[in-house]
């Protein structure tokens, strides 16, 4: 699976994310929807199937989890 295929799905991954999370977690979800896919994958980037590119989606929703649970204090620094 090619970048492109993930670069047209990359919203469809969103909404699919967006149905399950708690309501909290939907402003990071608008976040993400501002990211333009094409930053976040290069022409040459070749998926194995379509989990793969769903999982990318959910790492990057966790990174911003993650990261607003650190600026809130409620989770402790990487070393």
């Amino acid at each position: 699976m090619d970048s492109i295929i993930f670069i047209r799905k990359y919203e469809t991954y969103l909404d699919e994310i967006q149905q399950v999370v708690k309501p909290e977690y939907q402003p990071l979800i608008d976040e993400l929807k501002e990211t333009d896919p094409h930053d976040l994958v290069t022409p040459d980037t070749w998926f194995s199937d379509e989990t793969s590119t769903r999982g990318l989606v959910w790492k990057l929703f966790l990174l911003k989890v993650k990261e607003s649970e650190r600026i809130l204090g409620l989770c402790p620094p990487d070393d």
